[in-house]
């Protein structure tokens, strides 16, 4: 049995306008079945005999991990939460010291949470490989076998010598150009790096200890304060702030003598673009991928992916259109790389349209910001049942909220009622409130802001469930 640790950060950003930093990838459903990156990652591991996954993300994404673990009913053994991005190697760290207390010592599985595979009983397979090395105390990374010559991965060569299920990994190499990469594969032997590894939690912990102390210490010293709340695992903030950030890679595997190479044929991708997604999904007779309310017409070898409203395509080939609520990225395949320096670009604009959504997910449901003028705002809220906003006040605003669909339970200035569906009720500027979901279906209201500001940041909690300040 062994332990799955599944990394669950990143942001993604060659996928905008899908992928954004407060609603990355790894959570994006991105082929027609409607499960996620990270919900297909865990559905992976149903075969094998395992712990109930660690999963480790950022305080913005914890909502966003727990409640894609409990739509799919998976027990998971908490969530550990990082207060800051420090790479992988500490990451892992972080789980590997977590996972030995109690004279414990597993072998664990490490997984990005924002990867494809065409074949699990291939991956599968692997990993029962890759678990009998582990057992042995070899640090395990699992090969994906190259089908073209590839420029945006890194490269593990293989050595030689080795057992029939893994190999002694001779080097780590970067990301080649395009004539190294044809050489690797008329070479043979070369396989990309996946970004997956197995290994006993004692075995990483004492080869990050040789090759980086310092990261190993500030992990320690980061675990010695652990508390939890809820699903999630909160670690020492300031020790953690003090840890340097490296990859795995850096730290440990391109170092360590013990490193070894599992190869997997599995239709692995790391989904890193939108042409990779056109590559991983079902298409038609003329090579096209489409998402969502889409009609294509003398078109070929498109990708058309529509969140809100019909995407029509006609005498197209190789291009990609994605539609979200407030934006549209109309694109070359050929040029799938380039969306990341769009990005950029857009972050220097400080455009909204980069950070997040126009629907925003929250732990008790989701808003969408149907309008927004300077000085009033209209949102669609949905409430799930059983859950409730915090108890809070606005300095800038007041509210009108109408009852589409449900039932609301309002408490304004210490007083409650019942607002059922076509009934409003008004929150004055400066009144203590908050608004709760008592009944079995979502609670779907409109709410109307009034104000000088109406800026999320205008809000003064009092009292919140989900432990938010």
């Amino acid at each position: 049995m062994f332990l799955p640790v599944i990394m669950a950060g990143g942001s993604g950003s060659r996928l905008w306008p899908l992928s954004r930093p407060l609603y990355p990838k790894q959570f994006l459903p991105l082929e027609n079945n409607g499960h996620t990156l990270l919900q297909q990652t865990v559905q992976r591991l149903e075969k094998l005999d395992h712990l109930p996954p660690l999963l480790i993300c950022n305080e913005e994404h914890r909502f966003l991990a727990a409640e894609q673990m409990r739509v799919k009913g998976t027990d998971h053994g908490g969530i550990l939460l990082e207060p800051f991005g420090r790479n992988t190697a500490p990451a892992i760290a972080l789980a590997a010291i977590g996972s030995m207390s109690n004279g414990n010592d597993p072998v664990l599985l490490v997984l990005a949470a924002d990867h494809y595979m065409d074949d699990v009983a291939a991956f599968q397979e692997a990993v029962r490989k890759a678990q009998m090395a582990a057992e042995e105390g070899h640090l395990v990374t699992f090969g994906i076998k190259p089908t073209h010559p590839e420029t945006g991965y890194g490269y593990v060569k293989a050595g030689e010598d080795g057992a029939q299920d893994y190999i002694p990994v001779e080097s780590f190499v970067e990301k080649p150009d395009e004539v190294t990469a044809q050489r690797y594969l008329a070479e043979g032997g070369y396989y990309w790096n996946s970004g997956m590894f197995m290994f006993k939690a004692s075995r990483y912990l004492e080869e990050l200890g040789k090759y980086r102390p310092d990261i190993l210490e500030a992990c320690q010293h980061s675990m010695a304060h652990i508390s939890a709340d809820m699903d999630f695992l909160r670690i020492d903030t300031a020790a953690f702030e003090a840890c340097p950030s490296e990859s795995i890679d850096y730290a440990v595997m391109e170092h360590t003598d013990s490193a070894v190479v599992v190869p997997m044929e599995a239709g692995w991708s790391d989904v890193g673009s939108w042409s990779a997604v056109w590559e991983v999904n079902d298409k038609d007779e003329a090579g096209n991928v489409s998402h969502g309310d889409v009609a294509i017409h003398q078109s070929s070898n498109c990708l058309a992916y529509s969140q809100s409203r019909l995407v029509s395509l006609v005498g197209l080939d190789n291009i990609m259109v994605v539609e979200t609520k407030d934006a549209v990225l109309v694109a070359s395949r050929d040029s799938a790389q380039e969306v990341k320096t769009l990005v950029e670009r857009l972050k220097t604009e400080q455009r909204k349209e980069v950070l997040q959504h126009r629907e925003v997910y929250r732990p008790w449901g989701k808003y969408d910001a149907i309008d927004c003028e300077p000085r009033y705002q209209v949102k669609r809220i949905t409430v799930n049942p059983g859950q409730k906003l915090s108890v809070q006040m606005h300095h800038h605003r007041s509210e009108h909220w109408v009852v589409v669909s449900g039932t609301a339970l309002v408490g304004i200035n210490g007083e409650e009622q019942l607002v059922a569906e076509n009934q409003s009720v008004y929150i004055p500027l400066g009144a203590t409130h908050f608004m709760a979901n008592p009944g079995k279906i979502p609670l779907e209201l409109i709410e109307v802001q009034s104000g000088a500001y109406l800026g999320e940041d205008d809000i003064v909690r009092f009292d919140d469930i989900y432990g938010r300040q």
